[in-house]
C-alpha cells in the first residue's frame, strides 16, 4: 500500500511527525494556518530547537518528499492519512484544555475529503473527543466522502523527539474498524518489525494512555519533591533516598530526581486537563490528587526564591544573581511554564539584578520576559555574582568546577537546583552550594 501523508499542524509535533514519516519513505505534505511559518519550513529552516530535527527537515525539503502548505483543499485531495498535530493549551478560561485547533482542524479536513481518507488524531486530547469528533465528521462529511477516524497519541520527549518517533517504545491505536487498524500498521511497518509493542485498542482507552503517563510521570517527581521538603526541614540525603527507592523494581529510579519541579507545554498542563475533565464527568475527587502534585511542583519555585534570600541575608535588592539555564529541561528551547524561569522572574520582581544565559533558550525566555538580562556566554552571565543558581542541567553546567567560575564571580555561592554538581568537590574550594532536598540550617522553620 503506497500512502500519502498529510500532518496538520507545524508545531513541534507536527513538524517532528512530518520529517520522520518523510524519513520513513512517505511522500508528506504539512499543513498550517501560518503562512510566516510555512514559508521558514518550506525553505528548511526550524522554527525550534530539537536535536536531529533540522537535519531531517533539511534533508527531506530538498529531496522533495517533505512539502508544507496553507492550502486544506490541497491537503484533502491530495493526502490518504491526515494527522492532527495541533496544540491543546490550556483554556483562559479555566484548567481545561482549549479544542479549538483540533475541532477546526478536522472540520476543515471533513468538509473537503472527496473519496476515501484515514484521519489520525496525535494531539493529547480529554478523554471522549474522539467520539466527538466522529459527530463532527459525520456532520462535515461530503456524501462521496468515507472518512475513518483513529486515535494514535504521541509519546515525545522534548530533546529525544526524532528517536522516539523513529523507535517508539510503544505504540498505541484506537480504532473502530479494521481498515484503520491495518493502514496505520502500514505507516509505522518498520517499527513493528523492531517488534515495538502495538497496543489497539478503542477510542477512549487510547485517548487515556497519553495524559495518564503524564499524570503519572508528574506524580513521581512531586512525591520526590515532597521528600525533599522534609529533608531539607530535618536532614538526610535526597539523592541517596531516591536511589535507595529506585532499587525497587516496582518503583524505579527514573524520575526519581528531586529539583526545581517539572515544567514544559505538556505535563502542568496535561493534569490540569486531567482534573477538569474528570470533573465535567462527575468524578469531582477522582483526580483530585494531582491538585496537591501542582501545588508541590509549584512550592519548589519558591523554595529556591526563599533559599535565595537567606544566602544573600535578605538582601536581594541590588543583588547580582546569575541564572544558568530558562528551558524547562536541556536540549530543548523550550520556556513554556519553566521553573527556571519563574525563578529567574521572581528574583527580578523581588529587586535582583538578574542576568540570564541558556544554550538555547535565551531567546524565547527574552520574548516573554524582555527585561531580564540575557546574557550571551556564561562567563558574560556569572561575571560580578553575588550568587549562581544552576536551573537547567545542560551538560555544559553540570561539567562546571570550581575553577570555571571562581576569576568571573563576585561571591562564592551556588544553588544547585538540579542536583547534577559534586558538593565536595565544590565545599573544598570554598563555596557555599545548596542543593535540593539539602538540609540548610539557616532555613530552619522557614520553609
Amino acid at each position: 500500500m503506497s500512502l500519502k501523508i498529510s500532518v496538520v499542524g507545524t508545531g513541534y509535533l507536527g513538524v517532528t511527525h512530518a520529517a520522520c514519516m518523510a524519513e520513513l519513505g512517505f511522500e508528506v505534505i504539512g499543513v498550517d494556518v501560518d503562512p510566516a511559518k510555512i514559508k521558514a519550513l518550506s525553505a528548511g529552516k526550524l522554527p525550534f530547537h530539537e536535536p536531529g530535527l533540522d537535519r531531517l527537515l533539511e534533508k527531506h525539503v530538498a529531496s522533495g518528499r517533505l512539502r508544507f502548505t496553507t492550502d486544506y483543499d490541497e491537503v484533502a485531495s491530495w493526502a490518504d492519512v491526515h494527522f492532527i498535530g495541533v496544540g491543546t493549551p490550556q483554556r483562559a478560561d479555566g484548567h481545561g484544555a482549549d479544542m479549538r485547533f483540533v475541532d477546526a482542524s478536522v472540520t476543515e479536513l471533513a468538509s473537503r475529503i472527496r473519496g476515501k481518507a484515514l484521519i489520525v488524531g496525535k494531539s493529547t486530547v480529554p478523554v471522549g473527543t474522539a467520539r466527538r469528533l466522529e459527530s463532527i465528521i459525520g456532520t462535515h462529511a461530503h456524501p462521496d466522502a468515507q472518512i475513518s477516524l483513529a486515535w494514535n497519541p504521541e509519546f515525545l520527549r522534548e530533546g529525544f523527539a526524532v528517536k522516539d518517533t523513529m523507535s517508539p517504545d510503544r505504540l498505541v491505536i484506537g480504532c473502530t474498524d479494521a481498515h484503520s487498524e491495518e493502514t496505520l500498521r502500514v505507516v509505522y511497518a518498520q517499527a513493528l518489525e523492531a517488534n515495538t509493542p502495538l497496543i489497539v485498542t478503542d477510542f477512549e482507552t487510547a485517548e487515556l494512555v497519553k495524559v495518564a503517563a503524564n499524570a503519572f510521570l508528574a506524580t513521581k517527581i512531586s512525591f520526590i519533591n515532597s521528600f525533599a521538603e522534609v529533608t531539607e526541614t530535618i536532614g538526610g540525603d535526597i539523592t541517596v533516598l531516591a536511589d535507595a527507592l529506585g532499587y525497587d523494581a516496582r518503583i524505579g529510579r527514573k524520575f526519581l530526581n528531586a529539583g526545581v519541579g517539572f515544567g514544559g507545554g505538556c505535563l502542568p498542563k496535561d493534569i490540569r486537563a486531567l482534573q477538569a475533565r474528570t470533573s465535567e464527568l462527575g468524578l469531582t475527587h477522582t483526580m483530585g490528587f494531582l491538585a496537591e502534585v501542582d501545588e508541590i511542583n509549584l512550592r519548589r519555585r519558591e523554595r529556591v526564591v526563599r533559599l535565595a534570600r537567606t544566602m544573600l541575608k535578605d538582601q536581594l535588592a541590588g543583588a547580582q544573581i546569575a541564572v544558568l539555564g530558562v528551558t524547562f529541561k536541556p536540549d530543548s528551547d523550550d520556556v513554556r511554564d519553566s521553573p527556571a524561569l519563574d525563578i529567574a522572574v521572581r528574583l527580578f520582581n523581588a529587586g535582583a539584578e538578574v542576568s540570564v544565559y541558556d544554550p538555547q533558550g535565551n531567546t524565547n525566555a527574552a520574548s516573554r520576559f524582555p527585561r531580564l538580562n540575557y546574557a550571551p556566554d556564561l562567563a558574560a552571565a556569572v561575571r560580578d555574582a553575588d550568587l549562581v543558581l544552576l536551573l537547567t542541567e545542560w551538560d555544559e553546567f553540570k561539567t562546571l568546577l570550581p575553577a570555571d567560575l571562581e576569576p568571573l564571580v563576585g561571591a562564592r555561592k551556588i544553588i544547585d537546583g538540579r542536583n547534577v554538581l559534586n558538593r565536595s568537590v565544590w565545599e573544598a574550594a570554598g563555596w557555599e552550594l545548596v542543593g535540593m532536598g539539602q538540609h540548610y540550617a539557616p532555613l530552619d522553620g522557614q520553609l
